[in-house]
């Protein structure tokens, strides 16, 4: 049987060894923390620290790294994307797999996770997969600037939330996910939300995957926008092959 991202080995190398990890095991080392918001964001890059490879971060990735894309997003209340991240990557309606499902409802969740965007200037078509697939109204984050026509086309189709004036307050997102009860938040990038996020000291931990390959050219880091330094503990280390998969909090 050829190997899919379901049934890719992972193994744990720190802080102890273990092997060939379970769906259970895995969800258990990266469990949000019970009884508090947190939000934690998910990213892969080259050896030469590259976030993408001709523009979409997903072709750097294996089947491991998809299995533990998706096991991230399946305790998740929301999964926050940059709009741009959502048309670059080509995303959907989001929806995840059977056996998410399954877990989820198991658990007393809803089967799928909410999608949320920040969108400054609302250029997202309301007509796309994105929102006529969606299996839970997804929700735009977006400024008192953008154009008030397209803020009311979208309103049909999402919830459209005001979070700053000219730029989004990304400590507002979070306040207003965690409002909705949402308190365990799921990032997926891009850089520009993902430096946002740090510049507002609203991130909690990253996963980050380091695809054993050099891309060397133009491509962005993960985390772009003003300087915000943070400093990181490394909570867990694991591997599939040549690929590492780093787990840090900040």
């Amino acid at each position: 049987m050829s190997e899919t991202s379901a049934t890719a080995p992972i193994d744990r190398i720190w802080p102890d060894a273990a092997a060939d990890l379970d769906d259970a095991a895995l969800l258990a080392l990266t469990a949000f923390p019970p009884d508090r918001t947190w939000l934690r964001v998910n990213f892969i890059a080259s050896i030469d620290g590259a976030s993408d490879r001709e523009g979409r971060s997903g072709t750097l990735g294996d089947a491991a790294d998809r299995r533990l894309f998706d096991l991230l997003r399946r305790p998740a209340d929301v999964v926050l994307v940059g709009a741009g991240t959502l048309q670059t990557e080509g995303y959907g309606g989001l929806r995840v797999d059977d056996a998410s499902v399954a877990w989820r409802t198991d658990a007393g969740l809803p089967p799928h996770p909410v999608l949320a965007t920040i969108s400054r200037r609302l250029t997202l078509d309301p007509a796309s997969a994105l929102f006529q697939d969606a299996p839970v109204r997804p929700i735009v984050y977006t400024t008192a600037s953008a154009p008030a026509g397209r803020r009311e086309t979208l309103s049909q189709v999402a919830d459209v939330v005001t979070v700053g004036e000219t730029d989004a307050d990304l400590r507002r997102v979070r306040a207003d996910l965690a409002a909705r009860g949402l308190h365990r938040i799921h990032s997926e990038g891009g850089p520009q939300v993902f430096g946002a996020l740090l510049a507002s000291g609203a991130v909690d931990a990253l996963h980050l995957t380091i695809a054993p390959s050099l891309q060397a050219g133009g491509a962005r880091r993960i985390a772009t926008g003003p300087a915000a330094p943070r400093d990181a503990r490394l909570a867990s280390v694991l591997r599939a092959g040549d690929e590492l998969l780093l787990h840090y909090l900040l």
